[in-house]
């Protein structure tokens, strides 16, 4: 089972750690897309810091983040799931997993990031400050990159087993797998109901799909197939319902009532 999940805007500074080399990620495929999107976004930040602040989208607070991103190559790295802030990881909360959850969490689980692609969860990586919608002069916009370099990588992480997609739309774009795994991709949206009404809420969202994750991970579940993993989340407590397979996977439904 692979584990894909959105990255956070916010993400974490370490103070001290060695800095970043990109040989040592994890999908070593991924290295040179890596390395020409890294350049570009460090270039741009050193060279055009104005220039980097609109095209990354900050406002004018913010240039501590094009600083940062111009010292990528020197920064400071820690393990992904550190670096990695806000509601989501808050509720997987890598750091309070058992033993065997945590082994579990190196295998299963990426993180789909504008930067690098992908990331495990134990990767090395500094703080950086890149969106998934940004055009990055001159390599274009980073989903297009993603898309080329992740074509071949991205099933090949899957191999035989189900992704389980977290991302949001944003991140999707990087590579949305081909009818071949329709038959393995499950993708999850989480329902609020109130009151009889049910709508995506973006806190409720993140919040359990966190929590997905965690039990998952403490439980050992490795379900092979669409249905197979919503009875999996049905067993561990939570309200699910499927949909029909389609060209692109099957969706789960997860009602919650309260956060």
């Amino acid at each position: 089972m692979l584990i894909l999940l959105p990255p956070s805007e916010g993400k974490a500074t370490p103070t001290r750690g060695r800095p970043l080399d990109l040989d040592t990620l994890s999908l070593p495929e991924l290295t040179d897309a890596r390395r020409k999107v890294l350049d570009a976004l460090v270039a741009l930040c050193r060279e055009a810091p104005e220039d980097a602040r609109t095209v990354l989208g900050l406002s004018a607070g913010q240039a501590d983040l094009v600083v940062r991103n111009a010292d990528l190559p020197d920064a400071p790295t820690a393990r992904a799931d550190r670096i990695y802030t806000g509601v989501l990881y808050d509720a997987l909360d890598v750091a309070t997993l058992s033993a065997a959850a945590k082994r579990r969490a190196t295998g299963r689980v990426a993180v789909a990031s504008s930067l690098f692609g992908l990331v495990r969860l134990s990767d090395r990586i500094p703080s950086y400050r890149l969106s998934g919608d940004v055009t990055l002069p001159p390599v274009g916009p980073v989903a297009a990159v993603w898309r080329e370099a992740l074509a071949e990588v991205g099933p090949a992480a899957v191999g035989n087993g189900l992704l389980v997609d977290l991302r949001s739309g944003m991140y999707a774009n990087f590579w949305r797998p081909g009818p071949e795994l329709s038959g393995r991709v499950a993708t999850v949206r989480v329902l609020h109901e109130h009151n009889g009404a049910r709508k995506v809420v973006s806190h409720f969202n993140k919040a359990t799909k966190g929590r997905i994750v965690r039990a998952l991970l403490e439980d050992g579940a490795d379900p092979r197939t669409p249905a197979a993993f919503a009875a999996d989340l049905e067993r561990l407590g939570w309200t699910v319902e499927i949909g029909p397979e389609t060209k692109t996977g099957t969706q789960l439904d997860v009602v919650v009532t309260e956060v």
